[in-house]
């Protein structure tokens, strides 16, 4: 129970907390020990209560004293064997445990004893155990509301253990992580995957991973995940503090696999611009009941200002509330911090500050609790048996009313510039009133004593005594006293002399710096010769001759030499380095010397799978694999031993050594078995020995099929496809080899699967379906006449995953010559790095017919200077000594890579703009625009371009309405490569793009506010052949004014405009050359002014493509025209042969249409008919071919008149026929038919077309047209449906009898697929008061100049 001492009322200048005591009492008897529990509960109700009314206390959780859930057990082990001892504590604040040997505290300094504490579980490890010990072993935990022990015995005995054997489980890791560069803020993952052999699912290797050497757990910071091959430590917040060396450790019983990388974390993004770092590694020290001491390390300042001083910041564990602890920077990397709440928890975050402002806060601490780390040791325990088990605090029976003893062994643990922390021995105090001390400086040549804690009582043994001079000789001593007097001073101290601010260290002496790879550096230096409490190290970089340097750490470093990764391979750097203590940076050193960035030369790995080709009998041809690692530099020599299988000395087999993997052992005894071995040799000297071969036995070779073939080779390595390239075999057989198969089984398999069926004459082979991210093995088998020979040797095992940052050949034509180059860049380069370049495999040595190849750096272009079809094939380029970096193009005619297909804007005045953007066009480039396969002019109001530096080519459309539906198509042709694209505007797309361009054009007038025209200039011709040009005018005023001109000259009409109707007419009484020309219309006033233009020069250049119409006699062919003139001649022909009128056939026309008829046609009718206009100037042809034998045609099926009853199914079914099969589209009364639930579309094989109306209603009654057509023409059949209601008379319909129509075919002949382009979104009401303003497309001219007031 608790007993509380309180003797009369006492006035004393301070307030002391009454110390608390815990008796134990002993009863054997189970109603006797119920009964003290019940009072030691009640008793200590009472004190809590008291305790929290003394510390402002509220939280219940907080006056928990120790309680052990889970008790130590006792363990009897065997000799060098490990023994963990187990228990779980609760307690709050969170008790500190420490372990005992047979009553003594452990001694932690032997590294004998591993002890673990987390989340109130605490472990005591001896991983190899002596006879030594065999002992008990005790943990006392405790806080400042109690304590508690428990114990267990550990016995050691003495046995002959057999030697344990390990099984030996080999680790290869398959990917690594490298280095990371990342800044604060971010976040980063290291990930390794790995290959065991053997995979034994009980036997598992243990996953470690270390910082700089400390092992890290999964926690708030770092999360470890592990399994299947795969471990990854990701760290979701980086801070300054995760900086360092990043090791795995993959641990087995047998062994231990290891890869380390180093992560960099730079500064985040300031506070304000040239703002400082924020410190990092917050550490705390000599935490007590109310302060605790900082410390923290200073952020380097390679561009930013020196750092003034720093601002520490606290807040209590459970809020946000963050107060800052000084008011004035301090400026050395320690800071006590007082005023604390005993018992409650805080974290501590420290900021730095130059000129320019405040740094971010670094990462908070972890919690630490305000509490009198001796107090708990001042318990005393006694077991006085029986089951309870209590602990007494400052109990025994003794007369009371005595002051204190003198404290004694006073003397300094830690010593500063303004602070020294006291500690000393207690006296010898068995009362119940509670104790306190005082402390008391003197100066060292002075008996003047001063009181140095005159606000806070002591009660602990162990005090921080603050605000000291610096540099000063103080003396210390210690009263102990209680309610009834202060006992004598203890023994002074001896002089202790502060601390002085001696500055930073020195600056560190000469840097060196030496290859390590291809992208770090080793650097070391001397250590400065004044370290003045050295923390560590910062070291800067630069590119030689920039002056720009750069951090290379950003976590101060302790050992002097350090690997700065993430360089330039090639680069040129120096370094230098500076060291910091607590009060700052150093100067610089000197710089090193510079050096260039490469991998430093070491000797060859050895070379492996030795292999034999062929056998004569007195002689072996012997293959086998390079070494996996060159030493950073060529091999330049093998050298091969041989021995007799069964002996134990090698020998030579060759003087001088051999340059090429392939060497023939001559000299060999028939039958006799060998062996073999293989060196290999570079600059940096001869490597090691290669594991001998198998038992060669040296017998002639006698078997009819091939021998093996061998050097597999890999390029092109994508995630499911790579390209392997082998060598013929050495032995043929008994006939020449005529194939290959190639056999491939992912890796730890033997499932060979063969990757072509049909053997292939070429030495090379793409795979492809491989799983992505998997490895294979492969082999490949030569075939003769007699069968399939012998497989190869296994290749490595190579994974189906592309290459990190490898890029594709691209294909661009150049600006000015307008040669085809196929261009490259390697995303690695090595020493002896080579572009070979090949076509369809094999290497280019012929260069006669233009070829010319190109290389700088990185970069190799392949060009071609006079391409023709001999040049269509695939090139491959790869690059030697990398990890297999390359890539391949096909060329074929249309080699115009596009960076973007053709595509559509509106702009301002309802103008429509179609462009394309090629990869590279040079300015020899010519294009073709086509609508609906009729070529587009580019003459005004049209306007036509391209830019060579963008590779736009654009065509701008004035006038887009409703005859614009359909396909549109550039074709473009640059020296000897051609690009076609197109886009299919109809339907939705189609009609939402119409309503754009006329809300543009409608916006563009309403906004202008002038006089216009509503329809621009268009041609009417008469029934007597008479030609009048007519358009619309709106918006006028009485002032506008109205003009015609034909070529620039005005016309003065017979007749004035009439401006009141808007419409405005010119009649052409009599059209010839001479009267015909470009016409134009303007209209204008003082708000501005609109023109239209049309071209009439009637040059025959009006006339449309032929069309065919099928009447009741024959075939027709129709030629469409604008106008026509009396000096126009028309000629038709077939074929060659001119036509003349006839019986056979009858040409004739109108005013605005050329015809010829084909009377009842037959099967020579067949062929190309053309008509030739000519004009005294030029002439103009349009063409037709009439051989009908591919273009989509209606077979039959499909009646003329269809009477259905309402709420039935019609079914429109008939066949039809063409090569290629057809596309078959529907109609009803002109528009689109959209399939849906109640519409079925279908083409079934291509030959039975089909549409079903379900649920017919009177509203489905109109006229349905069905097109067949594909890229040679078409034609169209119309059938009439007509709906009646149940119990009406069956309508009779009467259809108008409408001919069959011919479509032709489209020009050019390639039509593509219907492809529905999403069109812009559609303009909005015509209301809206702030509708959208179209962007103007680039360089377009509107053919309707502007107005201006």
């Amino acid at each position: 129970m608790f007993v509380w001492s309180k003797r009369g009322n006492y006035n004393h200048e301070y307030h002391h907390k009454q110390s608390k005591y815990v008796v134990k009492e002993y009863s054997s008897s189970k109603a006797m020990e119920e009964r003290y529990e019940h009072k030691t509960q009640a008793r200590i109700q009472e004190v809590v209560r008291t305790k929290m009314a003394d510390k402002y206390v509220r939280e219940e959780p907080m006056i928990r004293g120790p309680k052990f859930l889970v008790r130590l057990r006792s363990h009897t082990v065997f000799e060098n064997t490990t023994v963990k001892l187990f228990c779980t504590v609760e307690g709050f604040p969170m008790p500190i445990v420490k372990w005992y040997k047979d009553g003594v505290i452990l001694d932690m300094s032997s590294q004998k004893y591993l002890i673990e504490a987390k989340s109130g579980i605490h472990t005591l490890e001896i991983p190899r155990c002596s006879t030594d010990d065999t002992a008990q072993y005790t943990a006392m935990a405790g806080n400042l509301h109690g304590q508690a022990s428990t114990q267990a015995s550990v016995i050691v005995k003495t046995a002959m253990l057999p030697k344990i054997h390990y099984t030996k489980i080999h680790i290869t890791f398959v990917d690594k992580f490298g280095p990371v560069f990342a800044s604060e803020g971010g976040s980063a993952s290291l990930t390794a995957t790995m290959t065991l052999n053997p995979n034994l699912a009980n036997l598992q290797p243990e996953a470690q991973w270390y910082r700089d050497e400390t092992r890290l757990f999964d926690s708030k910071w770092v999360k470890i995940e592990t399994g299947r091959g795969v471990t990854t430590l990701s760290i979701p917040n980086l801070y300054k503090d995760d900086e360092g060396l990043y090791t795995l450790r993959m641990v087995t019983k047998g062994g231990t696999a290891v890869h380390s990388a180093f992560v960099s974390v730079a500064d985040g993004p300031p506070p304000v611009p040239n703002a400082p770092g924020a410190p990092m590694d917050i550490k705390i020290h000599d935490a007590n009941r109310d302060y605790v001491i900082v410390s923290w390390k200073p952020p380097n300042t390679t561009t930013e200002g020196p750092i003034l001083g720093y601002f520490v910041d606290k807040c209590e564990v459970g809020t946000e509330n963050w107060t800052q602890c000084n008011d004035h920077p301090i400026k050395i990397c320690k800071y006590p911090v007082s005023g604390l709440f005993e018992g409650h928890s805080y974290h501590f975050r420290v900021r730095a500050v130059n000129s320019h402002g405040i740094s971010k806060p670094s990462r908070m601490s972890d919690p630490i609790a305000a509490l009198d780390p001796t107090e708990f040791e001042r318990l005393k325990a006694k077991k006085l048996g029986g089951t309870l088990d209590v602990v007494f605090y400052h109990f025994d029976i003794e007369d009371e009313g005595k002051p204190p003893g003198s404290p004694s062994g006073i003397y300094a643990s830690e010593i500063d510039r303004t602070y020294v922390v006291l500690s000393w021995k207690a006296p010898a105090y068995s009362s119940k009133a509670p104790m306190w001390y005082y402390i008391e400086k003197s100066m060292a040549d002075s008996d003047a004593w001063q009181r140095v804690n005159t606000q806070v009582p002591i009660r602990s043994p162990r005090y921080a005594a603050f605000d000291l001079a610096e540099g000063k000789v103080y003396k210390f001593r210690v009263l102990s006293a209680n309610i009834y007097g202060t006992s004598e001073p203890s023994q002074p101290t001896g002089p202790i002399q502060t601390n002085e601010l001696k500055g930073v260290p020195s600056a560190p002496g000469q840097v060196i710096a030496t290859r390590e790879t291809d992208t770090s550096v080793l650097i070391q230096w001397a250590p400065p010769k004044e370290p003045n409490n050295l923390i560590g190290y910062y070291i800067d970089q630069c590119v030689k001759g920039s002056k720009d340097w750069t951090s290379a750490n950003h976590k101060p470093r302790k050992d002097a030499r350090f690997v700065v990764s993430g360089l330039t391979k090639g680069e040129t750097y120096v370094f230098r380095v500076q060291a910091i203590n607590e009060i700052g940076l150093s100067d610089e050193s000197q710089e090193s010397a510079p050096l260039t960035v490469k991998a430093a030369l070491t000797t060859p790995s050895a070379p492996y799978d030795v292999a034999l080709l062929n056998c004569d009998g007195h002689s072996m041809v012997l293959n086998w694999k390079k070494p996996l690692q060159s030493g950073g530099a060529n091999i330049k020599e093998y050298y091969v031993d041989k021995r007799r299988s069964g002996t134990a000395i090698w020998r030579e087999t060759h003087l001088p050594p051999v340059t090429e993997r392939v060497y023939k052992v001559e000299g060999l005894t028939d039958g006799a078995v060998y062996q073999f071995q293989v060196y290999a040799a570079n600059l940096a000297g001869l490597g090691p020995a290669s594991k001998h071969s198998a038992d060669f036995t040296c017998k002639a070779w006698t078997m009819p099929e091939p021998g093996p073939a061998y050097d597999l080779t890999f390029c092109e390595v994508r995630d499911n496809s790579m390209v392997v390239e082998w060598k013929k075999p050495i032995y043929t057989g008994s006939g020449p080899v005529s194939g290959y198969h190639i056999e491939y089984a992912k890796k730890g398999t033997s499932d060979w699967t063969t990757a072509n069926e049909k053997a292939v004459s070429n030495r090379f082979l793409k795979v492809t379906s491989l799983e992505a991210g998997s490895s294979y093995d492969f082999r490949v088998r030569a075939v003769n006449a007699a069968g399939v020979g012998m497989a190869s040797m296994p290749s490595d095992p190579v994974t189906a995953k592309a290459v990190s940052g490898s890029q594709e050949v691209s294909c661009v034509v150049d600006a000015k010559s307008g040669d085809i180059v196929l261009s490259f860049e390697s995303c690695q380069m090595n020493d002896g790095s080579k572009f070979i370049w090949k076509k369809d495999y094999k290497e280019i040595t012929d260069f006669s017919k233009g070829l010319v190849i190109k290389t700088e750096g990185t970069h190799s272009k392949l060009i071609f200077k006079n391409p023709d079809k001999e040049d269509f094939g695939t090139f491959s380029v790869s690059v030697t000594n990398t990890t297999g970096v390359s890539s391949s193009y096909s060329i074929s005619s249309e080699v115009i890579p596009l960076k973007s297909e053709l595509a559509y804007k509106i702009l301002e005045r309802g103008r429509v703009r179609f462009w394309l953007q090629a990869e590279e066009i040079s300015s020899n480039v010519t294009y073709k625009f086509f609508a609906n396969n009729k070529e587009l002019s580019g003459a005004d109001p049209n306007k036509m371009g391209h830019d060579v530096p963008t590779g736009v080519i654009e065509f701008i459309m004035d006038r887009f309405t409703e005859e614009n539906e359909g396909t549109f198509t550039c074709q473009i042709t640059d020296g000897g490569g051609k690009a076609q694209s197109s886009l299919v505007l109809i339907g939705d797309a189609f009609k939402a793009a119409l309503a754009e361009a006329d809300y543009q054009r409608r916006e563009y007038i309403r906004v202008k506010e002038g006089p216009h025209f509503s329809e621009f200039l268009s041609l009417q011709i008469g029934d007597d052949c008479s030609v009048t040009l007519v358009c619309k005018v709106a918006n006028l005023k009485k002032e506008s004014e109205f003009h015609w001109y034909r070529e620039d000259t005005e016309i003065i009409p017979d007749v004035k405009p009439d401006l009141g109707s808007g419409v405005c007419k010119l009649p052409i009484k009599l059209f010839s050359l001479k009267t015909a020309g470009l016409y134009k219309a303007t209209i204008s006033d003082d708000r501005g002014k609109d023109m239209s233009q049309i071209d009439i020069s009637g040059k025959g250049a009006s006339a449309a493509e032929l069309v065919i119409h099928c009447t009741a006699t024959g075939i027709q062919l129709q030629c469409h025209m604008k106008y026509y003139t009396s000096e126009m001649n028309i000629t038709w022909y077939h074929g060659e042969t001119k036509l003349s009128h006839s019986d056979k056939v009858v040409i004739g026309g109108t005013p605005a249409m050329a015809t010829m008829e084909v009377i009842e046609p037959l099967e020579k009718d067949k062929g190309m008919y053309s008509i030739i206009i000519t004009n005294p100037e030029n002439s103009h042809k349009r063409t037709l071919d009439l051989s009908g034998d591919d273009r989509g045609k209606v077979v039959g099926g499909l009646p003329d008149v269809v009477t259905i009853m309402e709420k039935k199914t019609l079914s429109l079914t008939c066949t039809v026929c063409g090569d290629p099969k057809p596309q078959v589209s529907w109609l009803k009364n002109g528009a689109d038919v959209e399939p849906d639930d109640q519409y079925v579309v279908s083409l079934d094989q291509g030959k039975f077309a089909s549409l079903t109306i379900k649920g017919v209603m009177m509203e489905d009654s109109g006229r349905y047209t069905m097109i067949v057509q594909n890229k040679y023409g078409g034609e169209s059949v119309d059938i009439v449906v007509s709906v009646y209601r149940h119990g009406e008379k069956i309508p009779e319909a009467k259809p108008t009898l409408t001919p069959k129509t011919i479509i032709p075919p489209k020009l050019p002949i390639e039509i593509p697929q219907p492809k529905i382009q999403a069109a812009p979104t559609p303009a909005p009401a015509a209301q809206s008061s702030t509708p959208p303003k179209a962007a103007p497309g680039r360089g377009v001219k509107s053919p309707t100049p502007s107005r201006r007031k």
